[in-house]
């Protein structure tokens, strides 16, 4: 994997924002609606002083006026992330025009041909009895498949500290494990106030591929979710990802917006698809 120096996290009020030259942009992972006024100051303010192309935004569909005002554009909305009632928007401001420019919208279009038909599929429920929940005991096997299966990530997951960090925090990770290793593994990154999570940091070593272990670390992740009070489950996924997209459009989920050149990943800037499913009502 190619090291990069891990985005910056920066906390203001109840809100948080991730920035770094890898993904060249500021994300704003996480507003609390009080911070929203100096919230759009620091942005902009990170965003000019390091120079960045773009500028990423989650917000609350009652808080996209205020950033619409400021020249943000909407790119994916998921109905009823917000506690299962609102909406939540991923809009974008962007330093440098080209960079709103998704430049392989033919190989685009056809992952999402091919999801869509996979969508179609009326299959059995995968079998989940091989995923196991990880622990610390396990966060040197997963920071080592990490580091075997991505070039690059935008964030530093080959990082045993930052994993254990994940870990404490309201990150759960599971694996498939073959041969006495580790094969296969996935996040949930809950938000608890709002009732949603992102299904993220899928990662498969070769020889498990096209044996349905992401769809099967998936179909575990939503039935543990669901037992926690979790309504809405999304994914930011590759976008040109034949594989990830099929399998979220295997498991029901809708495609909610495209993020273009949105996140460091496999050694370069990558369009990024929104996928969303409500797994849980009030």
């Amino acid at each position: 994997m190619t090291k990069m120096q891990p985005d910056s996290i920066i906390k203001i009020g109840n809100s948080v924002l991730q920035h770094g030259p890898a993904n060249d942009r500021v994300y704003l992972m996480k507003l609390d609606e009080s911070d929203v006024i100096k919230v759009m100051d620091r942005v902009e303010e990170v965003a000019k002083e390091k120079g960045y192309s773009k500028v990423f935004v989650k917000v609350p569909d009652s808080a996209a006026p205020y950033f619409e005002k400021k020249g943000f554009i909407s790119e994916a909305v998921v109905p009823l992330m917000v506690g299962g009632e609102t909406p939540g928007c991923f809009m974008s401001r962007y330093h440098d025009p080209d960079r709103a420019v998704i430049k392989e919208q033919k190989l685009l279009d056809e992952v999402r041909q091919v999801a869509n038909s996979k969508a179609a599929e009326v299959g059995s429920e995968p079998d989940t009895s091989a995923v196991e929940k990880l622990g610390p005991e396990h966060i040197r096997q997963l920071a080592g498949l990490y580091e075997k299966v991505f070039e690059s990530y935008p964030f530093p997951i080959t990082d045993p500290e930052f994993i254990l960090e994940s870990m404490n925090s309201d990150v759960i990770f599971y694996g498939i494990f073959s041969g006495g290793k580790l094969a296969a593994a996935a996040s949930a990154e809950m938000d608890n106030s709002w009732k949603c999570v992102e299904m993220t940091d899928f990662a498969t070593l070769p020889e498990l591929r096209g044996q349905g272990a992401a769809g099967k670390l998936l179909a575990r992740m939503e039935e543990d979710m669901v037992q926690k009070g979790i309504l809405t489950a999304f994914t930011i996924a590759r976008a040109g990802s034949h594989g990830m997209n099929a399998v979220f459009a295997r498991a029901g989920y809708c495609l909610a917006g495209t993020l273009p050149n949105n996140t460091q990943i496999g050694g370069r800037l990558e369009s990024m698809n929104v996928w969303y499913k409500t797994i849980s009502t009030r």
